[in-house]
């Protein structure tokens, strides 16, 4: 080969291999398996982890939406959860308002601006390129059209519901890496037909985005939408409320899989997934005491237990975070710490584990077995497990000694292996004949916090890393 030859060669695979992939490469479009239980992207398993990120548009500017992305990207979430509007003065500092005179049906745009200089885009144009920047970042916006205050106080009725609709599906109907979340903290028994004229108009003009719906604390969207067409997956909020916080009639308490378990036997299928638990550092109960305070190990038991139940992924929160809270400023629900150190809190970092190791074992066929725990305790006793063919995976938020029904998985011998929650990282435990029941002790002694998941795995197959 000549020199230049080669020299055209190298700066070919240079090119090649340095060209930023497109949005559609880094956030293909969701879809619901066939099993209607998950998620995929491009046709690969797709593991919502998301974060509240619900005042992002009211109070960063283009450099801390930057940071905040890599960061989240880094830590391997792969979903932001994004209100569009809170309330009818929703505005960004660099932008003004969302709305003319707050009015949902008067978005206020400025035609003819250059959206990519600062002082000349408007609002839209900043949750344009807040899209964009996300999907650079290979991270999807799962936007809440409007909190449900606005149906509350009626600025969003079944009148200009479809008005607003039709100007957000229009606009966003090409980006790739969007999810609707329709409602927002809202009863789904307030307002129906409101609810579903938005989430029906959206979905007519918007044919390729998955669509749910976010509801009050302690209720299910499958409550009342379940059966509604615009209705893809189902999105509970398990609340912010401890056992005892909790007496809401039909509620229940610190249970979030008990909702999954509920959903489970809803038809048609759907998948559903715990869209707001409690968030780390913030008060039980929000806004009824300012201590105690949920932890990181609280946030890990929430995912756990929700994922191994059913769920397609969780929802992370952290209090400042999801209030983007700068010290000094006028907060809700106490925060403590800045939201750039939010990003660091513990049980954030830790959410990618689980994550990891439910995307190591075949996605698709995994189904929640409670039959593999024998003489199983309750509340933060409880061991949950879940199973595909060839594994089984079971984990206690206390470290107590639980009892495993052997042989619900194939292979005569299975490999046996703890996981560690907090760090990703896998102790050997040995190799076991594949029937009985056999009694395994977790590292450490037992405690709230010192959660443990339980692997075993098919002797026969190939290791999973």
């Amino acid at each position: 080969m000549s020199w230049a030859k080669a020299a055209i060669a190298a700066l070919a695979l240079a090119t090649a291999t340095t060209f930023p992939a497109t949005a559609q490469e880094r956030t293909p479009l969701l879809k619901v398996s066939d099993n209607g239980r998950y998620l995929q992207a491009g046709g690969k398993p797709f593991f919502w982890l998301g974060d509240t990120g619900w005042l992002l548009l009211s109070k960063l500017n283009r450099e801390q939406v930057e940071q905040y992305f890599a960061t989240r990207e880094r830590q391997g979430f792969t979903v932001i959860q994004v209100m569009v509007l809170h309330r009818p003065e929703m505005a960004n500092p660099l932008t003004g308002p969302a709305l003319v005179d707050g009015d949902v049906a008067r978005p206020r745009v400025t035609p003819g601006n250059d959206p990519s200089k600062p002082g000349e885009y408007d609002y839209w144009d900043h949750l344009d390129w807040v899209v964009d920047r996300a999907a650079a970042h290979g991270l999807y916006v799962a936007l809440v059209p409007a909190w449900g205050t606005f149906a509350e106080m009626r600025k969003l009725t079944v009148d200009n519901a479809p008005i607003y609709g039709r100007f957000l599906a229009e606009r966003y109907k090409d980006k790739p890496n969007i999810v609707w979340i329709n409602g927002g903290d809202t009863h789904a028994d307030m307002a129906t037909l409101t609810w579903r004229a938005l989430g029906e108009t959206i979905k007519s003009i918007d044919h390729t985005h998955l669509m749910t719906f976010h509801p009050f604390g302690r209720t299910d969207s499958s409550w009342v939408f379940h059966d509604a067409a615009w209705l893809d997956f189902d999105m509970f909020q398990s609340g912010h409320q401890d056992y005892a916080q909790d007496t809401q009639r039909c509620a229940y308490g610190e249970d979030n899989w008990r909702y999954i378990e509920d959903d489970w036997k809803r038809r048609p299928a759907k998948p559903t997934i715990d869209g707001e638990p409690s968030y780390e550092n913030i008060p039980h109960g929000l806004d009824f005491v300012q201590f105690p305070i949920w932890q990181a190990a609280d946030a890990r038991r929430y995912a756990w237990w929700s994922v191994l139940a059913g769920a397609f992924g969780h929802t992370y929160g952290e209090n400042s975070v999801m209030q983007f809270y700068t010290p000094g400023e006028k907060a809700a629900y106490w925060p403590k710490i800045s939201w750039q150190d939010g990003l660091q809190a513990p049980g954030g970092g830790q959410m990618r584990f689980l994550k990891d190791l439910i995307l190591s074992r075949p996605y698709v066929e995994r189904v929640p077995d409670q039959s593999l725990i024998v003489g199983n305790g309750t509340r933060y006793d409880r061991v949950a497990a879940t199973r595909g063919t060839g594994y089984a995976i079971a984990y206690s938020y206390t470290g107590k000694p639980f009892r495993v029904q052997m042989g619900r998985i194939s292979g005569k011998r299975v490999r046996a292996s703890w996981y560690d929650p907090r760090t990703g990282q896998t102790r050997a435990i040995g190799t076991f004949p594949n029937h009985g029941r056999r009694l395994f002790t977790p590292p450490g002694t037992p405690a709230p916090g010192n959660d443990w998941a339980l692997l075993l795995d098919d002797a026969a197959a190939v290791a999973v890393k």
